[in-house]
């Protein structure tokens, strides 16, 4: 299957996936998970992106960014970052090599639409491997910032849509853990993995029409659409 070219657009949350070299451990020690965020709170500022939300994965990590000015922002983000993971694992483990499987994937998110289910998507990553019962419960993600259960990360930004969902703060994260938690709708989980996967849109015909003025660039792939609800 041919690899679609990474579309990036300042303004629009993108769902962003790294993954070790041969699917291999990135992360081992709690200090390498801490090592990581914290070039990433470094870099964010550094190219004026927000992060949404993230999750870092034993030999991957999931973000979802949004480049406010420059669309080239995040590639450069994630190769400072990148590299600076690398160098540090080499340093460790007294090697040299690659330590990510080639390029990140990237997926430009329709706010509107998808970015409240690909945030979840992103924090029920652990859930869904086996690592444990509740998203709270882990500690490599952003789950538990969003919901104020931690309060060790203050970089995390406030996306568009979770700030629509109450009056204050309180509600607010009230609100998104009980979306984080609420039944999802059928198809939802394999439309995102396989847009990122693809370096597709995620979003509908409406949304890939927007980016297409935007960029002023052919989109070819069109995504199905919005999933369909569960039956009650």
């Amino acid at each position: 299957m041919a690899r679609h070219p990474r579309v990036f657009v300042p303004g629009y949350p993108h769902h962003v996936v790294q993954r070790g070299h041969d699917r291999n451990a990135v992360f081992v020690e709690p200090v390498d998970y801490a090592y990581y965020l914290a070039n990433l709170a470094e870099f964010k500022v550094h190219y004026d992106v927000a992060v949404y939300a993230w999750c870092l994965m034993t030999n991957h990590v999931h973000l979802i960014l949004c480049p406010r000015k420059h669309g080239g922002a995040i590639s450069a983000l994630m190769r400072r970052v990148s590299a600076r993971q690398a160098r540090y694992v080499n340093r460790l483990e007294r090697r040299s090599g690659t330590l990510w499987e080639g390029r990140f994937k990237c997926s430009v998110v329709d706010t509107d639409a998808y970015l409240l289910a690909c945030m979840r998507y992103v924090d029920l990553n652990p859930v869904r491997a086996g690592l444990c019962r509740h998203p709270g419960e882990y500690r490599w993600s952003s789950y538990a910032h969003k919901v104020r259960q931690s309060d060790d990360v203050d970089w995390l930004d406030p996306d568009p849509v979770t700030w629509e969902m109450g009056a204050d703060d309180p509600s607010r994260q009230r609100a998104y853990a009980r979306f984080v938690m609420a039944d999802i709708a059928d198809g939802e989980e394999a439309l995102i993995r396989t847009a990122v996967r693809r370096n597709q849109l995620t979003g509908g015909g409406r949304f890939v029409d927007e980016i297409e003025q935007r960029t002023g660039r052919r989109i070819e792939a069109r995504g199905p659409g919005r999933p369909r609800k569960k039956n009650k």
